[in-house]
């Protein structure tokens, strides 16, 4: 292999000059759409469980497998795509992933039954998942740094906005047709990715060698450590965790698996994740950062349908039609996240997005259950804007100063730091949100006793309105306080889960002061940390 030529301190190949090869800008396309498809996925369902609990006939309990088994599976390929993609190479691995993840999901689409659909989804999210670690990667070695303006805002933005805008396109696709076109929307562009990735890409070749290297211990510890952990986040909350025996032991087997899988990550000489990326520094706290963000990405994707859902009685399709602005503002931010990185400090961007976000979020802990549209308008822009505003600088800081040897095994623990993240912010907000709703719950009950006349004159009227009707008024006034109250505990959690976020963020832009300063992305051929 040619010696690789460095520019500042970013290595960058020989092919990536100034020049770009338009076979090169094809692939490069086609699989940022293989990446958007792979990511829309696991939010595309959240806004349409319902519809698709009731064709499956599924239990209330079960039909949430149909998102987790997909984000269990994709967690554990995506940091096993680095070693995948050296062996069989880029080609080889992109091709075959978007043509397995085309077929899994016309599997989805013919599913009879909620057994058959989890399985489906498995296989869908595990070999999805090999997709989204190769852009990254792909991004960062064939193109130069001066072309970096340009390159990190799509991937960022694709990064971002698929998740954003998954219960949107799911809400409006289940709606206008049925909720098998969930899946088989991605048939298509999965066949038009299969085809021009397996004769465009031509960016490494395989080591078929290094099979006979293959840590299967390392690959076995490592998808009962990160297996076990996402369903322990995805179900601890709801099945009352360590309380709860499945939990207990998924959380044993993951502490068992990740003692072991570090131990042979180290141990080794070809191991199934390379760690040694995580002394890069810059890598490494740009992968607290991506942390971070999956948390607030994933997170907010979360808890507004359900305010929307619950609070505001909306269905998929006026879910997704208020989640949109978000998208837009993102869409609208890239170019401009791009600019900035070629002209100021990327630190000082990353500051602007933590603290735009960190707007967004505090704005919303204000929330009534008035709040509709209008009211959540400002702060999905201003969450748009800082999440674009922060990953631009952020995959430049951590994947801008990698060897190219070590670019396809950072790229995925980089990518699976954002997942994790989703993942542990979800069970945190799911764990706080009940907390904290059954403690607002006994504060609101503890005000409405007997001796508050404004709570007796509320029943009184009720009661009197409902008699009219030939009800029992006092038992269905009584209903009816008690809702009112638990509407009013939820909302008040969900402010509790704003305020918690708006700290989160404003709290990371102390962690900016970490990062060595990096030098403007692009112009004259930008270059990493010193």
């Amino acid at each position: 292999m040619a010696a690789s030529a460095t520019i500042g301190t970013v290595p960058v190949t020989p092919a990536a000059t100034d020049h770009m090869d338009p076979r090169k800008l094809i692939a490069f396309f086609a699989m940022v759409l293989g990446m958007f498809m792979s990511i829309l996925d696991i939010q595309i369902v959240s806004a349409s469980l319902a519809e698709i609990q009731a064709g499956l006939s599924a239990g209330s309990d079960e039909i949430g497998w149909v998102q987790t088994s997909y984000l269990i599976a994709e967690v554990i390929m995506i940091p096993l795509s680095g070693t995948l993609a050296r062996i069989v190479s880029t080609r080889y691995l992109f091709a075959a992933s978007a043509a397995g993840f085309t077929m899994a999901s016309a599997l989805c689409a013919t599913a009879t039954n909620i057994d058959q659909m989890i399985v489906y989804r498995a296989i869908q999210g595990f070999i999805g998942g090999g997709m989204i670690p190769s852009v990254f990667a792909a991004a960062f070695t064939i193109f130069p740094p001066s072309k970096r303006s340009i390159v990190s805002p799509i991937i960022g933005l694709i990064a971002t906005l698929a998740p954003t805008i998954g219960p949107t396109v799911g809400g409006y696709l289940s709606h206008a047709f049925s909720w098998h076109w969930l899946f088989l929307v991605n048939i298509v562009p999965g066949i038009i990715v299969t085809i021009v990735t397996w004769n465009f890409i031509d960016f490494d070749k395989p080591e078929f060698s290094l099979i006979k290297k293959f840590d299967w211990w390392g690959l076995l510890s490592m998808g009962m450590f990160l297996g076990a952990l996402e369903y322990v986040l995805e179900e601890g909350n709801s099945n009352d965790w360590f309380n709860d025996t499945h939990i207990t032991m998924g959380a044993v087997a993951s502490a068992i698996g990740c003692v072991v899988f570090f131990y042979r990550a180290f141990k080794v000489d070809f191991p199934v994740v390379d760690l040694r990326a995580f002394s890069n520094r810059n890598f490494a706290v740009g992968s607290l950062f991506s942390f971070v963000m999956g948390i607030g990405l994933y997170g907010l994707t979360y808890i507004y349908p359900l305010y929307l859902g619950r609070i505001r009685g909306y269905d998929s399709l006026m879910i997704g039609e208020t989640m949109f602005v978000s998208g837009l503002a993102m869409f609208f931010t890239a170019p401009i996240a791009g600019k900035l990185s070629t002209k100021m400090d990327l630190r000082l961007m990353m500051v602007l997005g933590f603290i735009s976000f960190a707007a967004g979020t505090y704005i919303m802990t204000g929330m009534t259950t008035d709040w509709d549209f209008y009211e959540l308008f400002i702060p999905q822009i201003l969450r748009g804007f800082g999440l674009m505003m922060c990953m631009v600088p952020i995959n430049n800081i951590a994947l801008g100063t990698m060897a190219p040897a070590r670019m396809r095994g950072a790229s995925g623990l980089f990518n699976l730091t954002r997942n994790l993240g989703g993942a542990v912010g979800l069970a945190v907000i799911n764990t706080v949100l009940t907390n904290r709703q059954d403690v607002h719950y006994q504060r609101i009950r503890e005000g409405l006793d007997w001796g508050n006349p404004m709570a007796l004159d509320q029943i009184k009227n009720m009661t009197s309105n409902y008699d009219a009707y030939g009800m029992d008024g006092a038992v269905v006034a009584i209903k009816q306080m008690v809702g009112l109250v638990t509407k009013q505990a939820m909302v008040m959690s969900f402010a509790d889960i704003f305020m918690l976020l708006t700290v989160l963020f404003l709290a990371m832009i102390v962690g900016i002061v970490l990062i060595d300063k990096p030098a403007p992305q692009g112009g004259g051929g930008g270059g990493g940390g010193h």
